[in-house]
């Protein structure tokens, strides 16, 4: 074996171990996600019954002398009138239970009739077959108003974006294109903010928005998104910074002024961080639950997903069927949005985090 064909041998076990090692990690990360499928599919039945399978399944059943009765995976050695050596399983119904036997049929022989099986039945496996509850999702949906839930989401998720892409969108641009006194020691000031920790503030500003009438309604979780914030400014600003200022220089011996060089030079060409600043938003908005909690728990009719699947979740504790289906139905949108803009939102980050 020539060197050429001995690295070409080694490049192919590397590129095959690694893959194997990407898949490996995928499957585990992915495994809580396939278990809350698998679980919002189940039945309650099933969930309380030892030894049930992950996937969503119901024992099978066969109607003996009118009456449904249960299939067991039997050892057709331990049963009468077969070879005490057969180690053969098969799928029997139970005619009669016993402590250390019963009675059973062959739901495909009938005509033998009844025998005896030397077995306890309690500890037999069950013959599951695969059987989706999709009446789960109706439940929740029908439950807890999902429609509503669904609309008060969307709308706390969309206009708040648009108030932190417009607010950011302008003081990124501003400290990145504009020259000013304190430029640099304000964005440190503001980047600073990032470290406040979040419970600090809570009680000044909800004193704030309650002297001023505004708990209970959108507006103490909308209006602030208006005034930017630390993370998408420090974001868009390492973006800007990365457009050549000549595309700015060229546009103005044009006659653009300043909001048109944003609209015209800086916006389309940051397409990429800005839909990871809308990615980034909407994600949060639609998981926030401590903000719409202490702002919207007095007007139930604007709470948001977040806010009435907790509340669901307190109600329905016994039955994680359900828990599970409400959880699986508000993730649905964000995933479908982050796979829809996954190209622009990495491109978005890989620029801001590594050319500045």
């Amino acid at each position: 074996m020539n060197a050429n064909t001995q690295h070409k041998v080694h490049k192919g076990l590397n590129i095959t171990f690694i893959t194997l090692l990407t898949l490996a990690i995928l499957v585990i990360f992915l495994s809580p996600f396939a278990f809350m499928v698998f679980t919002s599919l189940k039945t309650q039945a099933q969930i309380s019954i030892v030894g049930a399978p992950i996937w969503p399944a119901a024992p099978s059943s066969f109607v003996y002398q009118g009456k449904e009765v249960e299939v067991f995976k039997v050892p057709l050695g331990q049963c009468d009138g077969f070879e005490p050596g057969d180690t053969t399983v098969r799928g029997l119904a139970i005619a009669k239970k016993g402590r250390t036997s019963s009675l059973f049929v062959d739901p495909d022989n009938l005509d033998k009739g009844e025998f005896n099986c030397n077995v306890s039945w309690r500890a037999l496996d069950r013959d599951w077959k695969f059987s989706p509850t999709w009446e789960n999702y109706v439940e929740v949906w029908e439950s807890i108003d999902y429609p509503r839930l669904l609309w008060n989401t969307f709308f706390y998720a969309v206009v708040s974006n648009i108030g932190t892409i417009l607010s950011c969108t302008l003081v990124a641009y501003g400290f990145s294109r504009f020259r000013f006194p304190g430029r640099d020691f304000l964005f440190v000031v503001l980047i600073s903010t990032i470290f406040l920790p979040a419970a600090v503030t809570v009680i000044p500003t909800y004193t704030f928005f309650q002297k001023i009438g505004w708990v209970g309604t959108w507006l103490p979780l909308i209006v602030p998104t208006f005034f930017a914030n630390a993370y998408d400014v420090f974001l868009l600003r390492q973006y800007f910074m990365t457009i050549p200022r000549e595309l700015d220089e060229a546009a103005m011996i044009d006659g653009a002024g300043p909001l048109r060089v944003l609209w015209s030079v800086i916006l389309p060409q940051s397409y990429p961080v800005l839909m990871a600043v809308t990615v980034f938003h909407i994600v949060y908005a639609w998981n926030d639950y401590f903000g719409p909690l202490i702002y919207l728990s007095s007007n139930r009719q604007n709470w948001p997903i977040s806010v009435a699947l907790s509340t669901f979740n307190g109600i329905y504790g016994q039955k994680p069927q359900l828990i599970q289906a409400g959880a699986l139905m508000a993730l649905v949108l964000p995933l479908l949005l982050f796979v829809a803009a996954q190209r622009f939102f990495v491109q978005g980050i890989v620029i801001t985090g590594v050319e500045k």
